[in-house]
C-alpha cells in the first residue's frame, strides 16, 4: 500500500514527539507499504511567527507573512527526515515549491491549482521516505510562496494522496476520531467509527478542528480515503468515506459550534434591485469569505438591514467594505458584533427525517437561547446565538438528539 501521513503541530510539537512520528513512520514502511509524510508547524510555531510579524507592522504585507509563516513547516520537515535518518531509513525533506504544487496568488489563503510530485514519486522508487513541508505552495510565474490557511497541512496530505493516487490518507492529531461533539465541552461525546464526506464537510467548516474544511471537500472530489487517528496510541480512528445507507437511519450525527465569527450588518439600505449584489461582490472581490446572510425590510419597504457574518480574522476588512459601500449608498450605518456563535446539528439523516429544525429551536428556546440568524442545507441546521450560550446549547442539543455515550 502507500499511504500518505499526516502529522499535526501537537504530534511534531518538540523533540521527542518527532522522534515518535519518525517512528511510527519507520513502523508502517518496515510492515512492507510506501510511506510519504506530512508535517504542520509544531504547536503554537505558526501564532508565534504571526506575533513576531504584528511587532515589526500591524498590517503586514501578505506577500511576506506568507514567506515567513512557511518556515515552521519546513522546519518540521527537516527535522522529521532527519529523525527517520536516525531509525536507518532513507528520508528527503521537500517544500511545498519541490513538490510543485501550484496555487492562485491569494496569499494566506492560496488554493491550489495542479500539483505534479514528481520528485516525491522518483524518492519512493528510490526507497525514501519522503517529508513534505505541509501549508504551502508557490504561485506561477513569479514562484512566490503562499500559505493554504489555517490547517492548511491537511489540505497538503489530500492533495498529495490524490496526486500519487494513495491508497490511504491518515490525518493525525491529538484526538482519536471524530466525535459527536467536542469532548471539551460535552464529556458523553462519542467517538464515530465512521462519518461521510459530506457530513465532515459541514462539520469541519462549521467549526470542528479535526480536519480542514477544504481538505475534506478535495477528498470527496477526488475520492481519497481518510481516516482521522491519533499519533499518541494506536486506536483504529475514524473512517471519512462515500455515503452508504445505514448513514441515513442516524437523523443526527454531531453538534459543532463556531466561535470564529463576526456579524456585520449595514443598517438603513435602501431597499431596491442590485444593492446586495454590488455589496457582495465587492466583498467577493476582497476574497472575503461570507457564511450566513439575512435582510430585514423596514415595515414601510423603503430600507432594510443586510447582515452577514465572517471569519474573525477578515472582520477588519469585512467592516470597510461595507461601509464604504454604506457611504457609497446613503445607509444610515455599520454595526458589528464579535460576541457570537454559530451553533450546528449535521447529519445526512435529515434528508428522509423531518422534525429537526422544530427540536433544535425548542431546545434553544427551552434554555432562553435567542436565535440571531439561521442557515439550513439538506444535511445541516446553523443558529447563530451569543456566544455566552454556545457551550450550553451544544451540551442541551447533543442530549436532545441522543448523541451521547452509552
Amino acid at each position: 500500500m502507500l499511504i500518505v501521513q499526516k502529522y499535526g503541530g501537537t504530534s511534531v510539537a518538540g523533540t521527542q514527539r518527532i522522534k515518535a512520528v519518525a517512528a511510527r513512520a519507520v513502523r508502517c514502511r518496515r510492515e512492507g507499504n510506501d510511506v510519504v509524510v506530512v508535517v504542520s508547524a509544531m504547536a503554537g510555531e505558526t501564532d508565534r511567527l504571526i506575533g513576531e510579524a504584528m511587532k515589526i507592522n500591524e498590517s503586514p504585507v501578505e506577500r511576506e507573512l506568507d514567506l515567513l509563516l512557511s518556515s515552521g513547516e519546513r522546519i518540521s520537515a527537516a527535522l522529521t527526515s532527519m529523525a527517520i535518518h536516525a531509525l536507518g531509513e532513507k528520508s528527503i525533506s521537500f517544500t511545498g515549491r519541490q513538490v510543485g504544487i501550484v496555487t492562485d496568488s491569494v496569499h494566506t489563503k492560496a488554493k491550489i491549482e495542479k500539483i505534479s510530485a514528481e520528485r516525491v514519486k522518483e524518492a519512493i522508487a528510490e526507497g525514501f521516505i519522503p517529508v513534505i513541508a505541509g501549508f504551502q505552495g508557490i504561485t506561477e510565474p513569479a514562484s512566490d510562496v503562499t500559505t493554504l490557511g489555517r490547517g492548511g497541512s491537511d489540505l497538503t496530505a489530500v492533495a498529495v494522496a490524490a496526486a500519487l493516487k494513495a491508497d490511504l490518507c491518515e490525518i493525525y492529531t491529538d484526538v482519536e476520531g471524530v466525535y459527536t461533539a467536542d469532548p471539551n465541552v460535552v464529556k458523553t461525546a462519542r467517538k464515530l467509527d465512521k462519518i461521510s464526506y459530506d457530513e465532515m464537510l459541514e462539520l469541519a467548516s462549521l467549526g470542528a478542528k479535526v480536519l480542514q474544511a477544504r481538505s475534506v471537500e478535495f477528498a470527496k472530489k477526488y475520492s481519497v480515503p481518510l481516516v482521522v487517528r491519533s499519533s499518541f496510541n494506536d486506536a483504529p480512528g475514524t473512517l471519512v468515506v462515500k455515503e452508504d445507507s445505514a448513514m441515513e437511519e442516524v437523523v443526527v450525527s454531531g453538534v459543532a459550534c463556531d466561535k470564529n465569527q463576526t456579524k456585520i450588518t449595514i443598517q438603513g439600505v435602501p431597499d431596491k434591485p442590485g444593492i446586495a449584489a454590488k455589496l457582495f461582490k465587492t466583498v467577493a472581490d476582497n476574497s472575503v469569505v461570507v457564511d450566513m446572510i439575512v435582510q430585514n425590510v423596514s415595515p414601510d419597504g423603503k430600507t432594510a438591514d443586510i447582515s452577514f457574518t465572517v471569519p474573525k480574522a477578515d472582520t477588519k476588512r469585512g467592516v470597510e467594505i461595507a461601509r464604504s459601500i454604506a457611504f457609497e449608498l446613503g445607509a444610515k450605518n455599520v454595526a458589528t458584533n464579535e460576541n457570537i456563535a454559530k451553533v450546528s446539528v449535521v447529519g445526512v439523516g435529515m434528508r428522509t427525517h423531518s422534525g429537526v429544525a422544530a427540536r433544535m429551536f425548542e431546545t434553544l428556546s427551552n434554555h432562553n437561547i435567542n436565535i440571531l440568524m439561521i442557515s439550513t442545507s439538506e444535511i445541516k441546521i446553523s443558529c447563530v446565538i451569543d456566544m455566552k450560550y454556545s457551550e450550553l446549547a451544544v451540551r442541551e442539543l447533543h442530549e436532545v438528539f441522543g448523541l451521547g455515550g452509552v
